[in-house]
């Protein structure tokens, strides 16, 4: 628990004092009373709580991308319609002036009928040359009329639908963040009921279990009895994401001043000169899976089945993060939350991965199946 979960004890107990009671009696009698629920159970629903706002931030995170691509694409389309218009505007002055020339130029006679009542049929065929040259050129300066027409138009639908999806995606961006709004409302009204002795003891007992999963963990031998070399990229990740250390949480946040978990992975693989995907989920689904054993510096541990928390491993069997609200980045034990496996950002390991004896897709996805998962 954090220094937080302590000041908001602070404020319980004297709201408590002033009012006589921790909970109003509408939540009296929908749920017990904090002191009256042991604290292994008060901690599974803090615990609970913290991952569905975190489940709720990732999905927010990844509606933000997706609003972000809209928007490039939206800014892409509009300027592609713009040139076209311009080209258009052009193909129709053109296409204007060969209209009133032909109406100038209309005449009954045939040019089979000029070619024999010509004095000089040599330069009367010469004359037609020109003709059917300013013929084709007319028919060529009518289909590129008629297909900028069909372009823009194009264009133009493309644009209208862009736009609509990009506010579709700001609507629900914006329902999103106030589902994580009331997550962490939520969390706050637990601590805010809780007194300083309890908050005490969550903290004792989420460090005991810590400790606890993190031996087992490691005596299940998923990790290498030593640490893999990280590369000069992985190094730089390692660095950056160091460097954060002691920067508040905040969710949504990808630095500088603050961060939420799959931020701080994305930010600190990008200042090494790697972009990677913006949440826990997609880093999970879309880098390349890796066996616990092959760990090194740098590489991402995701947690939770659906993969909704992500950490940057340090080596030794421990990871840098960017915990949950209220906290602050911090080294912690790679144990600390359910690990669901690893993923490696690099694009040059890839190749180098694939050509490894046994690291078919089976043998890189193995690592679900280890202890500790």
């Amino acid at each position: 628990m954090s220094g937080r979960l302590l000041r908001l004890a602070c404020t319980a107990a004297a709201a408590t004092t002033a009012a006589g009671t921790i909970l109003a009696p509408t939540q009296a009698t929908a749920a017990p009373e904090p002191q009256e629920r042991s604290v292994a159970g008060l901690l599974t629903d803090l615990q609970r709580l913290y991952r569905e706002a975190e489940q709720a931030t990732e999905t927010y995170n990844a509606t933000e991308e997706d609003l972000r691509r809209q928007r490039t694409e939206v800014t892409r389309l509009d300027t592609a319609l713009s040139r076209v218009r311009v080209s258009l505007h052009d193909s129709r002055v053109a296409a204007g002036r060969l209209a009133r020339q032909q109406y100038q130029n209309t005449t009954d006679i045939s040019p089979y009928v000029h070619l024999l009542l010509a004095r000089d049929p040599q330069h009367a065929l010469d004359q037609g040359h020109v003709i059917g040259r300013l013929a084709r050129e007319r028919a060529a300066t009518v289909g590129r009329l008629t297909g900028t027409e069909r372009k823009a138009d194009e264009l133009a639908r493309k644009a209208r639908k862009a736009l609509d999806d990009q506010l579709a995606l700001a609507e629900r961006r914006k329902k999103e963040r106030d589902a994580v709004h009331k997550r962490l409302k939520r969390i706050e009204e637990l601590l805010a009921a809780l007194t300083t002795g309890q908050l005490k003891a969550l903290a004792e007992l989420e460090k005991k279990d810590a400790t606890r999963a993190q031996q087992a963990f490691l005596e299940s031998g998923a990790l290498a009895k030593d640490d893999h070399k990280p590369s000069r990229e992985s190094a730089r990740a390692v660095r950056y994401a160091k460097k954060q250390l002691g920067k508040p949480y905040k969710w949504g946040a990808e630095g500088p001043k603050s961060y939420d978990c799959s931020g701080l992975t994305s930010k600190a693989w990008a200042h090494a000169g790697t972009r990677i995907p913006r949440t826990s989920q997609e880093q999970w689904a879309r880098l390349e899976r890796i066996p616990l054993t092959e760990l090194r510096p740098g590489d991402l541990v995701v947690y939770f089945p659906d993969a909704t928390h992500v950490a940057m491993y340090l080596g030794k069997g421990k990871v840098v993060q960017a915990p949950r609200t209220g906290e602050k980045i911090r080294i912690s034990p790679i144990a600390s939350n359910p690990v669901l496996g690893a993923v490696r950002p690099e694009v040059r390991s890839r190749k180098s991965q694939r050509d490894k004896p046994g690291s078919s897709p089976a043998h890189r996805n193995s690592s679900r199946s280890r202890p500790g998962h």
